[in-house]
């Protein structure tokens, strides 16, 4: 980190007493210099630690730490409303966060998660006497083994294990003596809600609408046909439906541009030649139409590193001649990058980061990676933390090319963001279950689906995927999970976003495929889904018995 901090405060009523311990870990990514955490302010004696960025609602300067301007929104704002000021101050600002408030005065203690999850929290109740909030679990505390989103009645409850705490809603509680009760700390939580639901009044109304099940008044489907090979597409130039399409593919091009320079344009100069940001790079029509775009964000002479992860996986080794780490996502990875160097952007350096992961380096990390998990613990979650925490510690051979032929030697990725393509399948029908609905039931169990899955994203695994990515000294950004980006796909009609009539690799996602067509893409946006843990190999290293 570049700050650490901790500090410790008492509260006391007659021979009992209350001990409070605050600390923080900073990794200086916003405003001209690090700003230390915790934060006081001398005045009421108020307590601050934040994790999070500010991207809308606050008008933070490229000088300006996002922080500490918070820190003064919420102290105005409780001069004015001593009561609910967190919950006001909070209802204004759009970007991820997790952050624990201290109201001396009033013996509160405040702390959250940001409506869609995307940082982490965990609770510990370990003892009736002793509470424990981090953004990761503690060594010597024991994990409840629960996940992510689970039904959780208390997050203050005492069953002595780390849980994820609930996002979509801010807690407040109670630190005020009571010398009779067993334990210390009731509490109060204040729950976002969807605009014209029953949500306290509207104090906490989410930015963006329930996913639209309708088609717009002004729109009407393209005909249908009762011949599927009209559906059987080699290329999304045979696309004969554009015209009705463009306004949301130009949308799309809009809110995501939007979104993307909102998380790259604050991050700190580094020095000429070192990248600010990097990307988690399969080579997908998610990451690379994420890269493209931010092609014409930043200007050419700034490079953008492409982190590509392959294992050596024993169970699939053993019974192939070929490369060991020419897995799907290498191939894919490699096919990505010379589009956008010869088609997007020719004049700038894609650094494209090869990381090959062998599987002695999987048994040596495995507990640190298993440890950094909880409370998240199934087979698949740890397929996919092992994928996204060797990508995001970018060790590994950066790539070049002249003519035919590929070199490769030793690099270490510079770039303290990494973009990450999280929230696209949820949203655009990118899941297999999305196409087993339209088979199952149509458009309308296929909009039952996708309206689920935009409901669940807060209660999915974000925080998990935070608590990967932040230990190698990164941080994750999610450009498909902006709110603007959320409002505008909640708003367009379903048939706009997919056409699941259309073969796999075009029905999915079809609204993101003829963007990224549209952006000189023509091999990336015809790439079927594939999930990290097979397209890296992570997936089934052991034993089949594995559960």
């Amino acid at each position: 980190p570049d700050a650490h901090d901790e500090i410790c405060t008492t509260l006391l009523k007659g021979e009992a007493q209350i001990n409070l311990k605050f600390g923080a870990h900073v990794l200086h990514l916003r405003g001209s210099h690090t700003q230390k955490q915790p934060m006081v302010d001398n005045e009421t004696g108020d307590i601050f630690c934040w994790n999070g960025e500010i991207f809308d609602g606050l008008d933070v300067d490229c000088s300006d730490n996002d922080g500490a301007l918070l820190f003064d929104l919420i102290l105005k704002t409780k001069a004015d409303n001593p009561v609910e000021f967190i919950i006001r101050a909070f209802s204004k600002i759009e970007g991820p966060y997790a952050f624990v408030y201290f109201d001396r005065k009033q013996r509160r203690l405040w702390f959250a998660r940001d409506y869609l999850g995307r940082r982490s929290l965990l609770v510990n109740r370990s003892s009736p006497n002793t509470l424990l909030i981090s953004s990761v679990a503690d060594n010597s505390a024991t994990s409840s083994g629960g996940e992510e989103g689970g039904e959780l009645r208390s997050p203050i409850n005492s069953n002595g294990g780390w849980l994820e705490l609930p996002a979509q809603r801010i807690y407040c509680m109670d630190l005020e003596l009571d010398t009779s009760a067993e334990s210390f700390g009731s509490f109060v939580e204040y729950q976002w809600s969807y605009s014209g639901e029953n949500n306290d009044s509207g104090r906490l109304t989410l930015p963006f609408g329930q996913v639209t099940l309708e088609p717009s008044d002004a729109d009407t489907d393209e005909p249908g046909s009762s011949d599927p090979a009209c559906y059987q597409l080699g290329d999304l130039a045979q696309f004969q439906h554009v015209g009705e399409w463009q306004s949301y593919v130009d949308g799309l091009e809009q809110a995501l541009s939007e979104s993307i320079r909102a998380r790259v344009m604050s991050i700190p100069d580094q020095g000429a030649g070192v990248p600010r940001v990097g990307i988690l790079f399969s080579g997908g029509v998610d990451c690379i139409t994420i890269a493209a775009l931010l092609a014409r964000i930043l200007p050419s002479s700034e490079p953008v590193e492409l982190f590509n992860v392959a294992f050596e996986n024993p169970r699939q080794a053993k019974n192939t001649k070929q490369n060991i780490y020419d897995v799907p996502d290498r191939k894919t990875g490699r096919s990505g990058w010379l589009e956008l160097c010869t088609k997007v952007d020719a004049q700038r350096d894609w650094r494209l980061v090869e990381v090959d992961v062998p599987y002695s380096l999987v048994l040596e990390y495995q507990a640190h990676i298993r440890q950094l998990l909880e409370p998240s613990a199934t087979v698949m979650d740890m397929s996919i933390g092992m994928a996204l925490w060797f990508a995001s510690r970018g060790e590994g051979s950066l790539v070049t090319h002249s003519g035919e032929s590929i070199e490769r030697q030793e690099y270490r990725g510079m770039a303290r963001v990494l973009l990450l393509g999280m929230g696209a399948d949820e949203q655009l029908g990118g899941y297999s279950r999305h196409r087993s609905a339209w088979d199952r039931g149509g458009v309308q169990d296929l909009g039952q689906e996708i309206r689920l899955d935009v409901q669940r994203i807060a209660t999915r695994n974000l925080g998990r995927d935070d608590r990967i990515v932040s230990d190698n000294s990164k941080e994750a950004r999610y450009p498909f999970l902006a709110a603007n980006v959320v409002r505008y796909l909640s708003a367009v009609p379903l048939h706009r976003k997919m056409d699941m009539r259309y073969q796999r690799g075009i029905g999915e996602k079809l609204l993101l495929r003829l963007l990224a067509h549209q952006l000189g893409l023509t091999q990336a946006s015809m790439l079927a889904k594939r999930a990290i843990q097979f397209g890296a190999r992570t997936a089934k290293m052991e034993s089949s018995r594995a559960k």
